[in-house]
């Protein structure tokens, strides 16, 4: 069977031809498939044409505002050779930035999605296990593709990979499917070092593909403020931040999440790390009830909310949420105090999110000094030619 083909508007391939991976639904004007088909399916492989048919990429189409996702913009010949190559690009990006081979740290991402060319793709890597997370049905429909061309890339290095996508597709299609392993068998939980301090991953049941590797950079960076201090690390998940302030001196950690699965998994961490007793306290709660309530006094607060805004539309209420939370953590904060702040929402924008941490300054009424910008590590990169990757930012600030 030919592969469809999808002929955009006149002047509708500027963004494309800038190596945008993305068409939008209005941008199309006709779609030419065989005879015997009824109609175009989601995930299947499509050629992108200009209106005048020059050829302009490969992609996978889905029936939404995001039409086509593509994955090359060269008119290539499907092989494994293809996703191989591609593979190998992302492991070789890797090795500059010194995660692949490296002992001190075995979990990182090895595909971010367009930032490495596989849009509706994300791979997380665990030690030897690679969880393959599909956000497009299209990147789901080439996983056993992609994963041979995973193991065969990697050299052996990588030896299972297991598939966690049932969670973030579309509802009707993941009714179909099953999480499971495409390649090799593992146990489902591993201990992975970051910065040689380790954290135990459950990729089978724990959120995301099991870990937050994406705050890697930040949980490091957060060493620098906490020696001697009394610290909150609020929505904490596995705890990893507040295991990099025990680490790193901190007088008192005080971790709190809304998940008694998540304080465990944190008091786990918290055990594996360290011999001897240490001054931390894990607390199931909401973040902002406790907050409301708390008497406590805190030289340090990392405020790391899931993502508030999933789509333009609750923008609106994201900003105010933000701004709730960080008012009142500046409102509580002992005088000198530093509170590291982060918005995962990509819809949520740099300027957007600054804006909304100033305006929770100015309601609390406390003088508040900008420290340092965050964002995403290496291993999430974003891709010159599609910005909307920059999806993770924070701020740490300063609090008189």
């Amino acid at each position: 069977m030919a592969i469809p083909i999808i002929t955009l508007k006149h002047k509708k391939e500027a963004s494309i031809q800038r190596k945008h991976p993305w068409i939008f639904s209005g941008a199309i004007e006709r779609i030419l498939i065989d005879e015997d088909q009824d109609d175009l399916a989601d995930g299947e492989i499509v050629k992108v044409v200009a209106n005048n048919g020059d050829f302009l990429a490969l992609g996978h189409f889905h029936n939404g505002s995001i039409a086509v996702r593509i994955f090359s913009f060269e008119d290539i010949h499907l092989t494994a050779k293809f996703w191989e190559d591609k593979i190998s690009n992302a492991i070789n990006y890797r090795k500059t930035i010194s995660l692949f081979d490296s002992e001190e740290t075995t979990t990182y991402r090895l595909i971010h999605g367009e930032g490495d060319g596989f849009s509706g793709l994300i791979i997380d890597i665990y030690g030897d296990v690679a969880v393959y997370q599909a956000h497009s049905i299209g990147m789901h429909k080439v996983r056993n593709e992609i994963a041979k061309a995973i193991i065969k890339a990697s050299k052996g290095k990588l030896k299972a990979i297991y598939d966690k996508s049932a969670e973030t597709l579309p509802p009707d299609y993941a009714a179909t499917i099953e999480n499971g392993y495409l390649i090799g068998e593992h146990e489902g939980k591993q201990l992975v070092k970051e910065y040689g301090i380790t954290f135990e991953i459950d990729w089978v049941s724990g959120q995301k593909t099991g870990f937050f590797i994406d705050q890697r950079e930040n949980r490091k960076l957060l060493q620098k403020y906490v020696s001697g201090k009394k610290l909150l690390n609020t929505f904490c998940y596995s705890g990893g931040f507040s295991v990099y302030a025990l680490k790193a001196g901190a007088k008192e950690v005080h971790s709190l999440d809304s998940s008694e699965k998540a304080i465990a998994l944190t008091d786990r961490n918290v055990a594996i790390n360290f011999d001897k007793k240490v001054k931390h306290k894990s607390i199931v709660a909401d973040t902002i009830t406790f907050l409301n309530k708390c008497e406590e006094d805190y030289d340090v607060i990392i405020l790391d909310p899931p993502a508030y805004a999933k789509n333009k539309k609750s923008l609106h209420n994201a900003i105010q949420g933000y701004k709730r939370l960080n008012a009142r953590a500046f409102k509580m904060m002992k005088k000198g105090g530093v509170l590291l702040t982060f918005s995962c929402s990509q819809v949520v924008d740099r300027q957007t999110f600054y804006n909304t941490i100033m305006a929770a300054a100015i309601e609390s009424g406390r003088n508040v000094r900008v420290m340092e910008h965050l964002s995403q590590p290496a291993d999430h990169p974003v891709s010159m030619y599609h910005p909307e990757g920059a999806y993770l930012k924070g701020l740490v600030v300063y609090v008189d």
